[in-house]
């Protein structure tokens, strides 16, 4: 055991004083916000208890809403890989009924292209009305759907949720679920 003991110093000494050392902890200074105040970085991590232009909703709040009329637009934003001009199914994705799955736009910073995926659909899902009532969620310690609803915010649709804890509090509560595809990029 002794010579273990050596090498794990040894790697220690080699990776705290090396170029992996010097990158971690340029890492840790990354910015985690950018100038227009989207996360762009560690998605997966705890989330505010407060969203600016938007109402956090609970599992009960959501079900709630979804009693009501208008009955609010459900929008998952969960990641979902693109590659060479399509969405690559790496595993499957279940969503709320009746939920509409705009993937990749909850990401900090948008290319064009999915901007406007994100402005055509949102657009197509409320008829042009900026007031329908719009719910976005992800997954829980996800910030991928508090920067949508941010930019939805943006955008001037005014009638926003938040199901801050999404997909994980709906299985916990034991709720259904559906099999889902991501809306098609035109």
């Amino acid at each position: 055991m002794p010579r273990a003991s050596s090498y794990a110093c040894l790697l220690a000494l080699v990776l705290g004083s090396g170029p992996l050392a010097h990158a971690a902890t340029a890492d840790a200074r990354a910015p985690l916000f950018n100038a227009d105040g989207y996360r762009i970085t560690l998605y997966r991590s705890p989330t505010p208890e407060r969203i600016d232009g938007a109402q956090i909703v609970g599992t009960e709040q959501l079900r709630a809403l979804l009693g009501q009329h208008p009955k609010p637009v459900l929008i998952d934003v969960y990641r979902r890989q693109w590659l060479e001009g399509r969405f690559i199914e790496d595993e499957p994705h279940t969503n709320l009924p009746g939920s509409h799955w705009l993937a990749n736009t909850g990401d900090g910073e948008l290319a064009p292209r999915w901007m406007e995926y994100f402005t055509f659909n949102l657009r197509t899902l409320t008829d042009g009305r900026q007031d329908t009532p719009l719910v976005f969620y992800c997954r829980a310690d996800c910030w991928l759907s508090w920067n949508a609803t941010k930019r939805a915010n943006a955008l001037g649709y005014s009638h926003l949720y938040w199901y801050r804890d999404g997909l994980d509090a709906w299985l916990s509560a034991g709720l259904p679920v559906e099999p889902a595809q991501p809306e098609p990029l035109r």
